[in-house]
């Protein structure tokens, strides 16, 4: 696959899968797009004071980022796995120029560390931040009861529906803690129906620059809907 950098809608960068016509975020901009879904519908939405997150498409790292700097911002404790099946090379990653779009310098040495440490290791990057990272495909994913927070980032359903579907979001569910919730920038109405069988409480929200909804999803035993789950 030929993969392009580009500049997107808010002056951040992503790469772009030429063969696909798809890009790895929102062209209306990938790092309003990674707060508005991930950070401000995901991390702040939940209180916990600890947070086990995983990341469904590590990618470029950029949600990865963006999490371990809100972490130390609001010293909260977070233990971040990220999986990936087709790792980017680093010198693209340093092409995409993240660190200094977030002016983060100071955390230039975790998040290449994060880009080239040894797969299924655990590095403690800050004292905030714990991270892993497994390079298998999404249908290997087995964990129960292990994580609070999902970010569910692959490639849209258009390019690989197997990744929206029954299967994938029962893995979802079964990986969650009891009251832990995934997020994503999708709205499409059979991925809300494909979560709602397996049981998550499904809420649409407000999207990100360029959409018009996106999904979040809990994890409860009592199946209560959510107001506008219609």
């Amino acid at each position: 696959m030929i993969r392009k950098i580009i500049t997107t809608g808010d002056g951040s960068k992503t790469i772009q899968i030429q063969d696909w016509n798809e890009q790895y975020h929102s062209m209306h901009g990938a790092v309003n797009e990674a707060y508005h879904v991930f950070i401000d519908k995901g991390f702040t939405y939940l209180t916990n004071k600890s947070l086990s997150i995983l990341e469904i498409g590590f990618g470029t790292g950029l949600n990865a980022l963006i999490t371990l700097i809100e972490a130390q911002k609001n010293n909260r404790l977070v233990d971040y796995t990220g999986i990936e099946a087709y790792p980017i090379n680093i010198e693209v990653i340093s092409q995409l120029d993240y660190i200094e779009t977030l002016k983060a310098d100071a955390f230039r040495e975790a998040f290449f560390e994060m880009h080239s440490c040894a797969w299924e290791s655990k590095l403690k990057l800050t004292p905030h931040f714990s991270f892993s990272k497994q390079k298998k495909d999404f249908h290997e994913i087995a964990d129960s009861n292990h994580y609070d927070l999902i970010y569910f980032d692959a490639f849209g359903a258009r390019v690989q529906p197997e990744l929206w579907t029954e299967i994938i979001f029962e893995k979802m569910y079964n990986a969650l803690n009891e009251n832990g919730i995934l997020v994503t920038y999708s709205a499409k109405g059979s991925v809300r129906r494909a979560m709602q069988t397996v049981g998550f409480v499904v809420e649409r929200l407000p999207g990100p620059p360029g959409k018009r909804e996106m999904l979040r999803a809990l994890k409860v035993s009592g199946k209560t809907n959510f107001s506008n789950n219609s």
